[in-house]
């Protein structure tokens, strides 16, 4: 029932999308990669990439169970797991999935943030799957926005949606503590730069102010 709610909610939407044409070609030559949006993102994202049928790593919580069904629905493979209940298994299991020619979608800042704050996970998966890394964020002019860690948005019925994909991100397989970490920084760096960027032609200033 929340599944088709979201599918009627969701298609009223009029969604605008910038900066998506190396991704399109991407997948058009029969390639496969890794999605990285934050947390807050995470439910339109999962609507939005719904073709791209993505591995997506959801919390192994309680509460992550019914994220988990609705990314099923969505035609998502959920891999359980977050940093502090399965994570390593969870992080292994994507690799695997990247392995073998599935995409996968990620939240860079993790499960229970701090919000905005890249993880080294999705670095660490682009190295051992040689798979490059889409950085992806979205505003809405009109929106729900939820009192949690993340400040969880969801775009009202018939709103303005902007969404701003990056330059893939490639990591070079077999890289040291040093290399994670810079690359690690560049990857929140680029989604904070898409972040503002959206949510400033959605007419609004960042979703987590105030």
């Amino acid at each position: 029932m929340v599944y088709g709610l979201i599918r009627v909610w969701f298609a009223t939407c009029r969604v605008t999308v910038r900066g998506d044409g190396p991704l399109r070609e991407f997948v058009r030559q029969g390639n496969t990669g890794i999605a990285a949006f934050w947390h807050y993102s995470f439910l339109f994202m999962f609507y939005y990439f719904r073709d791209f049928h993505a591995a997506v790593m959801v919390s192994a919580s309680k509460d992550g169970e019914y994220i988990a069904r609705l990314a099923q629905l969505m035609g998502h493979v959920p891999v359980r797991g977050s940093s502090n209940r399965g994570g390593v298994k969870a992080l292994r299991d994507m690799i695997e999935q990247l392995r073998q020619g599935n995409n996968s979608a990620i939240v860079a800042d993790g499960s229970q943030g701090p919000a905005r704050k890249a993880q080294a996970g999705c670095i660490l998966m682009a190295s051992k799957s040689g798979k490059p890394i889409f950085p992806v964020a979205w505003a809405a002019n009109r929106a729900l926005i939820f009192k949690s860690w993340d400040r969880t948005v969801v775009p009202l019925p018939f709103a303005r949606v902007v969404v701003r994909v990056g330059e893939p991100l490639r990591v070079e397989p077999e890289i040291g503590a040093q290399q994670v970490e810079a690359l690690r920084l560049e990857l929140e760096q680029r989604l904070n730069r898409l972040y503002e960027a959206a949510w400033h032609e959605a007419g609004r200033g960042p979703h987590d102010e105030g």
